[in-house]
């Protein structure tokens, strides 16, 4: 019986995972009704695994239940994107400013550093590459500050903001690049006024990036 359960949740955790992403890149948009049987025949799962993803779902707020009616997956408007970035750049440049004082800082970011210096200099990435390491790094500054709450705080906020514009806001991945690279620069230079002042631009930027794709989606 133990077994079983763990297989449940293993394959639970898989089918969240799954449709995580597909929320995240676009492919189920905000407004589809997530039922359990449509998704267990898409991931060849059982019902039980969805049910469990989803609820997981529901619990980051990807998904929502209205008056006990089928999951949605959840929208998010301009005015709590703004909300969220407003939320990220309090507690973002906090943990900049932390992560400049860790004695890991160089070790842990580096190979990110190099990583970006690989999408300025090589191939345009796919824009999923560029959001993942995105995400990456702004989690790994947060774990370099050694607060789990900013952490989980933090991945929270970024998974919301990736909600809303799904990577698809191609004109910043060159000058957030630059802007990633002036902050690992500043943190593993241990400079951490300049770390969150590097950080606070980078965010203040997608803001604006944000709010100009509204105001001019095409």
């Amino acid at each position: 019986m133990v077994a079983m359960n763990e297989s449940t949740k293993t394959l639970g955790d898989t089918a969240f995972q799954r449709l995580k992403a597909m929320i995240l890149d676009g492919t189920l948009e905000p407004g589809t009704l997530l039922r359990e049987k449509k998704f267990a025949d898409l991931l060849g799962v059982s019902r039980t695994p969805v049910r469990e993803a989803i609820g997981l779902l529901i619990s980051e707020g990807l998904a929502r239940r209205v008056d006990g009616s089928t999951p949605v997956v959840s929208r998010v408007s301009l005015s709590e994107i703004m909300e969220i970035l407003h939320a990220r750049s309090l507690l973002e440049c906090e943990t900049a400013r932390k992560a400049a004082q860790s004695m890991q800082a160089v070790e842990t970011l580096l190979p990110f550093r190099a990583r970006i210096l690989g999408f300025l200099e090589g191939p345009r990435p796919e824009s999923r590459v560029h959001s993942d390491l995105d995400a990456q790094l702004h989690l790994e500054i947060a774990r370099l500050a050694g607060s789990k709450l900013l952490c989980e705080l933090i991945e929270g906020l970024k998974t919301r903001t990736r909600m809303f514009d799904q990577g698809s806001i191609p004109e910043r991945l060159l000058p957030g690049c630059y802007e990633h690279l002036a902050i690992i620069d500043a943190i593993t230079a241990q400079q951490p006024e300049t770390a969150a002042a590097a950080m606070k631009l980078h965010l203040t930027n997608v803001r604006e990036a944000i709010i100009a794709r509204i105001n001019h989606p095409f």
